[in-house]
């Protein structure tokens, strides 16, 4: 009974160590990316910014290539929207939604994740002498739940790698000589 009473308290005061720890990380989440392509900064926003592009170099295009797309509002610009459908556990449903399209520097957006909440994204353009430089963030609110700040721990290493992906497909798509007509 005695070693049942020690392992009952060593575990409420884990749990308490936990909790009092987990007021003090952080609620909001930054995912940050960046690589540098070889093609003008016009070819590679025009991919980012025209949502049905986005079937060419988006990482979880790759992962479910069944996943069902719909689109509403302008072709590519602010208020664009994609919404996607997936029975992949890595994908899921969600939407898409262009904020703001600022021409060759900026594109901002919403993503919203079904039974999941939402988060912000930002793609950034700049142009260097190798060609484009484009940096993929994206900023989340895990609120103030203790498993959720320590989920957000770990969001850097589970989602980077996507965007390190998706980037790379997106040097892939605009560095072919016929990335400007597509």
């Amino acid at each position: 009974m005695k070693v049942l009473k020690k392992i009952g308290l060593s575990l409420l005061g884990l749990t308490a160590v936990l909790l009092i720890v987990s007021f003090f990380l952080p609620s909001k989440v930054t995912v940050v990316r960046s690589a540098v392509v070889k093609a003008p900064v016009s070819v590679v926003f025009e991919q980012v910014n025209m949502l049905q592009k986005w079937e060419l170099w988006s990482p979880w295009h790759k992962i479910d290539p069944q996943m069902l797309l719909s689109y509403e509002g302008p072709d590519g610009g602010k208020d664009a929207k994609y919404n996607w459908f997936s029975n992949h556990p890595d994908v899921g449903n969600g939407s898409l939604t262009i904020l703001e399209s600022i021409p060759n520097k900026r594109i901002d957006t919403r993503m919203q994740f079904e039974g999941q909440g939402e988060g912000l994204a930002f793609y950034q353009f700049e142009e260097t002498p190798e060609g484009t430089k484009i940096t993929w963030t994206m900023e989340t609110d895990m609120g103030s739940n203790p498993i959720g700040k320590y989920f957000g721990l770990m969001l850097d290493g589970m989602v980077g790698p996507d965007f390190e992906r998706g980037l790379e497909n997106l040097r892939a798509v605009v560095e072919q000589p016929t990335a400007a007509v597509r």
